[in-house]
């Protein structure tokens, strides 16, 4: 051999004995009969083994045996001489030295120049932690699942990117299809596409990067197999700790029959309403009629107690109208006073006008009888006092301040000059404003002359729908 030649060599074994070195996975490599030529670092370590028990040992005799594997004598035995490599081969044994393992082992055949029998290069990699890890994840998916087809309610597992991982029994069963053909769909291409709600859709992209849950969000649609049916969907961030990947958790609770439960009661409340409405109308008419035979000094009584009822009358006029049932519009009730009384409480003072400026506010049904009541006697006294000529303007508002809620009667009439609220000649008007302000746990913060005419100012607290109901009205 030429010493060029004799140099290449040397190189090409010095090369190769480098890479061999530097690969991380144990590597051996066995002649035609399976003995042990070589081995290098990372095989020692990992085996807990030295050269010199190593080299020139059968590979079945190495150690105490521990390598006489029945899946390595198939590959080493039955699949080799057959293939040129051999790629993934998966061991699982207990090593005595280190315990047991799960290992993956590559094998290729080397053959050098005039060598025809060649060796067999086997890389060996521990993936031990990484089956044991894959199993104990399997594990937690089964629980998962198990924990998923347990819950009642239809719900699905969503991926980051919104497709399907897993879908619970119930959703299977209720949307009629398999998990197969869930999985890996987005939501909004199920069915007939009904779950294809933008607003849904902004909302959900929101629960993974911001953190931010979907609360009760309802829809109402036409369902295959289903009919019509309202859901109300909520949703949560779910991750497994050590794991920097995150999911969404989506349910659907079918609330159509609560739906339909609650419409029948709104539609009942509105048809009593109604009647209430009529018969507090007729009311009014008698007293009307009444008026017409009263001694003068009656008159204004009775034309003050049409004035109340007729309050509580619109009250149940704008419940039977309204889509809530469990609250009322502020603004829409003033609405309703101020057309009753110009309607009826002015008439020969045709000259003044009721105004009303009042934000989207709600009161529940209860309180918002002495708080029409409590309007009605206010803008009473406006009209009765404010405007000896006839002629003026009485405005109603209402607005929130923080927690509570500022009701203003005011007008442009003459003013009260010095007098307060209860030294008003009307002495039971101003009882009856006590009384409807106390009810509605309130307080009187202004009452006096303004630039010109009078404003009283009335602060309340929020009214939502109270734990114990509404108080009695105070005798």
């Amino acid at each position: 051999m030429s010493d060029k030649a004799t140099g290449k060599k040397a190189v090409s074994d010095i090369a190769a004995s480098d890479i061999v070195e530097t690969v991380p996975s144990a590597l051996i490599i066995l002649d035609r009969n399976l003995i042990i030529t070589s081995a290098n670092r990372a095989f020692y370590q990992t085996f807990r083994t030295s050269a010199d028990e190593t080299e020139g040992c059968l590979i079945y005799d190495l150690g105490n045996r521990q390598w006489d594997i029945p899946a390595l004598r198939t590959l080493l035995e039955s699949v080799i001489p057959h293939r040129a490599s051999v790629e993934g081969f998966e061991v699982e044994h207990d090593f005595p030295t280190i315990g047991r393992r799960t290992m993956l082992v590559n094998a290729r055949k080397i053959f050098r120049p005039g060598d025809h029998d060649g060796f067999i290069l086997l890389a060996i990699e521990d993936v031990s932690e990484e089956r044991a890890a894959r199993k104990e994840s399997n594990r937690n998916w089964q629980l998962t699942q198990s924990i998923v087809d347990t819950i009642r309610d239809p719900l699905v597992v969503l991926e980051s990117d919104m497709t399907i991982v897993t879908a619970s029994k119930a959703f299977l069963t209720i949307f009629g299809i398999t998990q197969a053909d869930a999985h890996g769909r987005r939501v909004s291409e199920l069915g007939e596409h009904q779950w294809d709600v933008p607003a849904l859709r902004n909302l959900m992209e929101k629960v993974l990067p911001e953190n931010k849950p979907i609360e009760s969000f309802e829809i109402e649609d036409d369902f295959p197999g289903l009919g019509r049916r309202v859901f109300n969907l909520n949703a949560r961030k779910i991750s497994q700790p050590g794991n920097h990947a995150h999911r969404m958790l989506l349910v659907f609770e079918d609330i159509t029959d609560r739906k339909q439960r609650e419409r029948d009661a709104q539609m009942l409340t509105n048809e009593i309403s109604h009647r209430i409405k009529n018969n507090l109308q007729l009311v009014v008419g008698l007293i009307a009629y009444e008026v017409r035979s009263t001694a003068a000094p009656c008159v204004q009584g009775y034309k003050a107690m049409q004035s109340r009822i007729g309050a509580i009358a619109q009250l149940y006029d704008l419940i039977s109208q309204s889509s809530r049932g469990r609250t009322v519009a502020v603004d829409a009730y003033l609405q309703e006073i101020a057309r009753v009384m110009s309607a009826g409480l002015i008439g020969s003072r045709s000259g003044i006008e009721i105004a009303v400026k009042a934000q989207k506010l709600e009161i529940d049904p209860d309180r918002a009888v002495p708080f029409g009541l409590l309007v009605n006697e206010l803008a009473t006294n406006a009209i009765k006092h404010a405007f000896p000529d006839g002629m003026g303007h009485v405005l109603l508002s209402a607005e929130q301040i923080g927690d509570e809620i500022e009701l203003t009667v005011s007008d442009d009439g003459v003013g009260m000059k010095d007098k307060v609220l209860t030294k008003i000649p009307e002495k039971r008007g101003s009882d009856y404003v006590a009384i409807f302000v106390r009810q509605l746990g309130g307080k009187l913060t202004a009452s006096g002359p303004d630039a010109a005419g009078t404003s009283i100012k009335i602060r309340l607290p929020v009214l939502t729908v109270p734990s114990g109901g509404a108080e009695p009205l105070a005798a």
